[in-house]
């Protein structure tokens, strides 16, 4: 597997660094056009996704560095090599977060409707962020066999990218990848559909749902990042499951102040509902 995309002598452009880019525009796209919808400033969200992106990403290579300490303290130099892969999801959503909730403090905006429309984003960028493993040739599982893997409707590129030290791997990065990209369909029929989506619901169901599939794909993994005996990702993983659910039914009561979305159904066409 070639990881580098464009190769200019001497500056090399990796496909990790392209993809994780990629996800990070789209994930802006999607961001900045429901914002748009909701009415929040424009200086704030770009402010915010600026430093968010940017912190995020910082966060998910300390993470990472973190829980490879011996090796990092021995190669300080390569802690800057992000291109090499290396950044842990969950330190990015830790740090993002907590950057989140300091800046809609501060400037008096409520913290769940930007969490609500967040998530979407993200969902969607980790599924296309994922890619980035594939072409590190990372984030796979035990040894199995290519018949296996082709009866699990896996695609012959991917099984082939996945011979690595003499055996077939488990695409643990297609299985997450293919998980979030359903997740964000999900996300996005609900927001568009449910007439009583209530805030924080989104922000619960991308925790429930993230959170499941990493418990169960982690177990698979063979590169976890590990406290002790536990894998920190299953670890977060429960964490993120119990706030998802505690935020789904937080508001389940059916007022309409705390819709996400506060709608109408005019006379003339009372089946037709309308957001505003």
């Amino acid at each position: 597997m070639d990881r580098v995309a464009i190769d200019l002598g001497v500056i090399q452009v990796y496909w990790y660094s392209i993809l994780i880019f990629v996800a990070m525009v789209v994930a802006s796209i999607l961001i900045f056009m429901e914002a748009k919808k909701k009415e929040i400033d424009e200086d704030f969200l770009v402010n915010l996704a600026f430093n968010t992106i940017l912190i995020g990403i910082v966060g998910a290579r300390l993470y990472y560095v973190i829980f490879n300490l011996s090796y990092y303290i021995t190669n300080p130099i390569e802690i800057l090599e992000i291109w090499n892969g290396g950044l842990a999801i969950h330190g990015g959503i830790i740090a993002g977060l907590l950057f989140v909730v300091y800046y809609c403090k501060k400037h008096k905006v409520n913290l769940i409707d930007v969490l609500d429309i967040i998530v979407v984003g993200l969902i969607i960028a980790q599924a296309i962020g994922r890619w980035g493993n594939f072409f590190n040739c990372e984030a796979y599982g035990g040894a199995t066999t290519y018949d296996d893997l082709l009866y699990q409707g896996i695609p012959k590129f991917v099984i082939n990218g996945m011979y690595i030290m003499g055996s077939y791997r488990q695409p643990t990065f297609f299985y997450e990848s293919l998980w979030c990209f359903f997740g964000f369909l999900a996300m996005i029929i609900i927001r568009k559909l449910s007439k009583t989506l209530k805030k924080g619901q989104l922000t619960g169901f991308y925790l429930v749902w993230y959170g499941i599939a990493r418990l169960v794909i982690e177990a698979l993994r063979t590169d976890s990042l590990m406290l002790g005996p536990i894998k920190m990702a299953q670890l977060v993983s429960v964490i993120f499951i119990g706030v998802g659910i505690y935020l789904f039914i937080r508001n389940n009561k059916k007022q309409e102040e705390k819709y996400l979305y506060k709608y109408v159904e005019p006379k003339e066409a009372p089946a037709i509902v309308y957001f505003k």
